[in-house]
């Protein structure tokens, strides 16, 4: 793993605490409406109208049966949470601007009608995570974008009005289009680290000659290593040694009366 993994791609708690806070709270809500018999549609977006501009926040939460939320569940968890790991900076960002401006523009387009649930944010996540992976190059969200498409590919036909894809449903297709054009937007505006691998070696580098390469210098023009050439030989002449001189001297003292006596 280099650098660039170990600073960006790390799994912090956030990692699930984020989407499965988002879960809690939508299944409050629905648990809410009908444990008490509340209906809360009326909170949702309705286009161009002032008061339908309350739903671009509360929508999201919001959502019509068990299916509708339960179809919803799964997809905004496992989205949240691949965003959070791979793209931690701007997740946030992603998150909170997705529902900000998915619902303002279904607020502009949306047919006149309350329009609910998380389907639009989820379009959000998949477009956004499908194309900045792509924009990045980088292998692993490239394979990252590409797991979503196989998973979630099939969702780009309900960006389009169909009443055959709806199934007699009421579908805010105008929601999923807004959340698609959302995430692409993102994928271009928003910055991500350079992912790209640290230089570690010569060759590597863009300016690279492999013609000035000691290494390369070992191959001849049909690509065979040459061996280097051998180091020439030194005659080495051998000095006849001798030993150092030592000279002696010696002291002579005359014998006095005191040294006779000591003796």
């Amino acid at each position: 793993m280099h650098n660039n993994e170990i600073n960006h791609f790390k799994f912090t708690p956030s990692v699930w605490i984020v989407p499965t806070f988002l879960l809690l709270l939508i299944w409050l809500v629905f648990f809410i409406e009908h444990k008490f018999n509340i209906n809360l549609v009326q909170h949702g977006i309705f286009p161009r109208t002032f008061s339908g501009l309350q739903g671009v926040l509360f929508s999201p939460f919001l959502h019509g049966d068990l299916s509708h939320i339960a179809n919803n569940s799964f997809p905004l968890f496992i989205l949240t949470a691949a965003l959070i790991y791979f793209y931690r900076d701007i997740s946030l960002k992603v998150l909170f601007y997705g529902i900000l401006f998915s619902g303002l523009i279904t607020w502009i387009i949306g047919r006149s009608s309350y329009h609910i649930g998380a389907s639009g944010l989820i379009y959000v996540l998949v477009s956004f995570i499908f194309f900045k992976g792509m924009m990045t190059q980088y292998f692993r969200l490239m394979a990252l974008s590409l797991t979503v498409v196989m998973i979630y590919g099939g969702m780009v036909w309900y960006v389009f009005p169909s009443e055959e894809l709806s199934l007699g449903k009421s579908i805010s297709w105008e929601g999923h289009l807004a959340g698609f054009l959302t995430g692409f937007a993102f994928a271009v505006l928003f910055k991500t680290p350079d992912y790209k691998e640290s230089i570690k070696y010569e060759w590597e580098k863009p300016d690279f000659n492999p013609m000035e390469d000691a290494f390369m210098k070992r191959f001849d023009e049909n690509g065979n290593f040459v061996n280097p050439p051998k180091p020439e030989e030194l005659e080495v002449i051998e000095e006849e040694v001798f030993p150092p001189k030592v000279n002696y001297i010696y002291v002579f003292k005359q014998t006095t009366d005191d040294n006779k006596k000591a003796e």
